[in-house]
């Protein structure tokens, strides 16, 4: 007999079941439904979700408000995959009685992912494909990484990896957080230094904040300008921390020389954004942990979650 309704988030790719093995959870009464479109409102979120006593969301891909937990009268356990989710209001879950747990992840996959960005957009990759798919044969100059200054807002495991990557380019590396020290920089063989310098000495400048409200619209207008005509800026973190109105003049004004982005304020981005026609741009489509190594944790660690709930000795509590 059925006693728990589950419900997986957001399987864009349709693979969770490549991952973990839910079928299993029907001998502890547990009956699954994947819901591999993204919600198109909350009223739809909630409506959809009323029945369920457990949800799996991946990432921030689905947001859970206040609003969005109060209109959920039965959930009881609220798995997001990785350690931290902007888009649950932990402590209106807490209040709820709601237990939010998390799972580990793959500490290669966002780097990766930036570094890719990076050097694709150097070197045009996108647009010399398509071109040489179209029949010619190169089309634009690209420029070198080494020698540059790369400036990494964020210095924490990802922007760590990414200050290795750099030097291993031949780059120099500067480094700001609100938090950073001096010795925490030159440890991972940076130089810390102002947000304003950062922004003002670098060619590159990436970002790796978690966002919160104190990191919201870090980057603006001012920091675009300091970035300048011949600087690239690339987000694989978290859109809102850019503002994304200055970001859209500064690529059609030619402020900066242009922007890789993975991640957008509003996701999926929508057809017709005005980024979609911004020049000097390279986007995708959120992919930064979306690896085979980063969801056999994610999945696989969401499953452990669900079973460790069920045991009554719930795993990688958030807000407990």
């Amino acid at each position: 007999m059925t006693q728990y309704r589950l419900a997986i988030l957001d399987d864009y790719q349709q693979v969770a079941g490549d991952y973990a093995p839910w079928e299993s959870l029907l001998d502890d009464g547990v009956k699954v439904t994947v819901f591999s479109a993204p919600f198109v409102s909350e009223e739809q979120a909630v409506a959809a979700l009323a029945p369920f006593d457990i949800v799996v969301a991946m990432r921030e891909r689905s947001r859970f408000p206040r609003r969005v937990l109060d209109s959920l009268a039965n959930l009881q356990l609220l798995v997001t995959t990785g350690m931290a989710n902007a888009a649950i209001d932990m402590e209106a879950a807490s209040e709820r009685g709601i237990v939010v747990c998390g799972t580990g992840g793959s500490p290669a996959a966002a780097p990766e992912m930036t570094w890719a960005l990076l050097l694709a957009f150097a070197r045009n990759l996108v647009a010399e494909e398509n071109s040489l798919r179209a029949g010619d044969w190169q089309s634009a100059v690209g420029f070198e990484l080494d020698g540059k200054t790369l400036g990494i807002v964020g210095l924490g495991k990802i922007g760590s990896r990414i200050a290795k990557y750099a030097q291993a380019f031949g780059m120099d590396v500067l480094a700001w957080s609100q938090n950073l020290t001096a010795e925490a920089a030159s440890a991972v063989g940076a130089r810390k230094v102002t947000k304003e310098e950062l922004f003002r000495e670098s060619d590159v400048v990436t970002l790796h904040l978690r966002l919160s409200e104190r990191t919201e619209g870090i980057v603006g207008a001012n920091e675009l300008r300091l970035l300048g005509p011949e600087g690239l800026l690339v987000n694989t973190a978290r859109g809102p921390l850019v503002d994304e109105a200055a970001l859209i003049r500064a690529l059609e004004e030619g402020w900066i020389r242009g922007a890789a982005l993975d991640v957008f304020e509003e996701e999926p981005l929508p057809a017709g954004h005005s980024l979609l026609h911004s020049p000097r741009t390279l986007l995708s489509p959120h992919i930064g942990y979306v690896t085979h190594e980063s969801y056999r944790q994610f999945y696989g660690g969401a499953f452990e979650d669900v079973k460790a709930w069920l045991s009554g000795a719930p795993v990688r509590v958030l807000n407990g």
